[in-house]
């Protein structure tokens, strides 16, 4: 393969995993506690019998950025928002402890707390399950606490404790569901110095400009590659056909 044919088909994919991303980052841009990714790529050099400078990109994993959102007021008794490095524990979908920044809870007519995406929000004794209640507060501490149906309204029972943990960004990786998980593995232990804030939302820390900025000039640079590939394919078409005279 020509080298600025090979060249520009590698450039044209990493433009459109870019492309990708910043278009994942803007799709969740009111999504709570959504922390955006930016696209790396490592080089390769070539390697064989004969020694080679030559070296080719191939993708990376995303680097997430992990800096705050804004916190959002709600209002809503089940809305909270995580401080500092605090993380909420939560099970995926394959009953594996997973962490996130979105607070934004609700419960199942089972009585299960659960996410927004329906999974089991972890308390420090499991998934939590809330009976019927009058009244819920969650404390800064992440104490569940509430007023029986047949209770005295003034009189609060905790029943809970959020599974709130703290944890190094360095040593946290998002999986395709995005949700957080340790490198390492395993399952960090609950940290009773986390604070949340009730009644409030962590939002998205996407910055919108500046991802549609990365879109439309990694989208000129697709362009700029395939029009690359296009002139080096004509011009391969021609020296062919000289070469057959």
């Amino acid at each position: 393969m020509e080298p600025v044919l090979y060249n520009a088909m590698h450039g044209s994919q990493t433009d459109f995993k870019k492309q990708a991303v910043s278009a994942n980052n803007l799709a969740n841009i009111n999504t709570p506690g959504f922390k955006a990714d930016i696209a790396q790529f490592e080089s390769m050099y070539v390697t064989g019998s004969v020694q080679s400078s030559e070296a080719f990109v191939v993708e990376g994993e995303n680097a997430t950025v992990f800096t705050d959102g804004e916190l959002i007021t709600t209002g809503r008794d089940l809305d909270v928002a995580v401080q500092g490095d605090g993380w909420f524990a939560i099970q995926d979908a394959n009953g594996k402890e997973a962490y996130t920044r979105a607070g934004d809870f609700r419960i199942t007519e089972n009585g299960m707390l659960v996410t927004a995406s329906n999974l089991p929000v972890l308390g420090d004794g499991g998934p939590i399950s809330i009976p019927p209640a009058q009244r819920i507060e969650i404390g800064t501490d992440g104490t569940i606490s509430i007023v029986p149906l047949d209770g005295d309204p003034d009189a609060l029972a905790v029943i809970e404790r959020l599974k709130l943990v703290k944890l190094d960004p360095k040593n946290l990786v998002k999986g395709p569901d995005g949700l957080m998980k340790s490198k390492q593995g395993g399952v960090a232990p609950s940290d009773a110095s986390v604070r949340v804030v009730k009644g409030a939302l962590e939002g998205s820390n996407v910055n919108a400009v500046e991802e549609m900025v990365d879109l439309i000039s990694t989208g000129r640079e697709f362009d700029a590659q395939m029009k690359i590939m296009k002139i080096a394919d004509e011009d391969s078409e021609k020296l062919a056909r000289l070469l057959q005279i």
